[in-house]
């Protein structure tokens, strides 16, 4: 009996949850948040590329695989989905904008479904936020804020804790194993990839100036990405000395996210651009150096004790387009090497 009384007292969360890597990471600020103001347990609905990063996260009790591909309605399985989860949930909260990321809550009947206003979404939500962006600047503001009174104090950056991924130390010792690498030389983590567009890109020139200052050093370097992010990879390897390239391990493409994960955390020191990485190297508490370009730190900052954030500061930029409109692109070409260089050695904790 008294153990029926207790689980009755424990708060049944669900949470749809975003579909990028980095938005992925920043809402683990809302689940902390639910977890320091009630006795809840979270599970979160998500595309199965999300395990790897909600496994990771001690907050959540488990990730629900979300059926779908990006855009696709399917109301019928949509609403399968939903009744399947009746009787299981107290509160939902839906972190996406769009209409069918409220149906599977709708469907399961949850009796408080809490969200940001969005697509024509009265009904489905039945605790509808209405957004004033000036109020809420950052990202992980407004996710925090689902967790409080609609009419609460906007809480400051620093009064949010930041994402921290969490990593089973075995775990990556068999991920350096299988991919043949180890930490004997300090490690530079190279992201030049963005999922966005060419616009969050720095050039790989630039990324094989940095590399070869850190193998000069005696370092290593590893390249992460994703398979789109290859050919940038090769390019930053071939651009180094013949006697540098040894030291060099590609990575991307061959890692799933999950080894990624282990991989970065192994890291001394990261520079990447304005990424899904990004966010994660700097919730695994590495040493970071985020290069911007086409978007602001302003919106979605990575939060981390030891984080750089290097940018130019061009009338024509932040402009958050996927390609230069002008052409040009020099809010990243002109970033000159030296001071992503200059701002590694500034980091905490980076031998250089």
């Amino acid at each position: 009996m008294s153990d029926r009384r207790t689980a009755r007292t424990v708060t049944r969360i669900l949470v749809v949850g975003p579909s990028w890597v980095g938005d992925m990471v920043m809402a683990q600020t809302l689940f902390a948040e639910l977890k320091r103001r009630q006795d809840c347990v979270i599970d979160v609905l998500a595309p199965a590329w999300c395990r790897p990063l909600l496994s990771r996260m001690p907050e959540v009790r488990a990730p629900l695989e979300l059926p779908f591909g990006h855009g696709e309605l399917k109301l019928r399985r949509r609403r399968a989905e939903g009744r399947a989860l009746r009787g299981d949930y107290d509160h939902a909260y839906v972190l996406p904008n769009s209409l069918k990321s409220a149906l599977i809550p709708w469907f399961a009947r949850v009796p408080v479904r809490t969200g940001w206003r969005g697509e024509m979404r009265y009904g489905l939500l039945n605790d509808v936020r209405v957004l004033d962006k000036t109020r809420y600047p950052l990202m992980v503001q407004r996710f925090v804020a689902l967790a409080l009174p609609a009419e609460a104090a906007v809480p400051a950056l620093e009064e949010i804790a930041a994402p921290s991924l969490k990593v089973d130390p075995e775990q990556v010792a068999a991920t350096l194993a299988t991919h043949g690498l180890n930490r004997q030389r300090p490690v530079l983590g190279l992201c030049p990839g963005a999922e966005f567009g060419p616009s969050k890109r720095w050039p790989e020139y630039h990324y094989a100036e940095v590399a070869r200052h850190w193998i000069a050093n005696g370092g290593q370097v590893w390249l992460f990405g994703s398979g789109k992010d290859r050919p940038v990879a090769e390019s930053i390897r071939d651009a180094l000395p013949a006697e540098h390239q040894d030291a060099v391990a590609l990575l991307a493409g061959v890692t799933s996210l999950e080894q990624a994960v282990d991989l970065l955390s192994a890291c001394d020191a990261v520079v990447s651009n304005d990424s899904g990485l990004m966010h994660i190297a700097a919730a695994l508490g590495r040493p970071l150096v985020a290069v911007y370009g086409s978007t602001s730190p302003g919106f979605t900052p990575p939060l981390g004790e030891a984080v750089a954030v290097v940018r130019l500061d061009l009338d024509c930029s932040p402009c958050f387009q996927r390609e230069c409109p002008l052409g040009h692109l020099n809010c990243l070409r002109q970033l000159e090497p030296a001071r992503v260089i200059a701002a590694l050695k500034q980091l905490p904790g980076v031998a250089f």
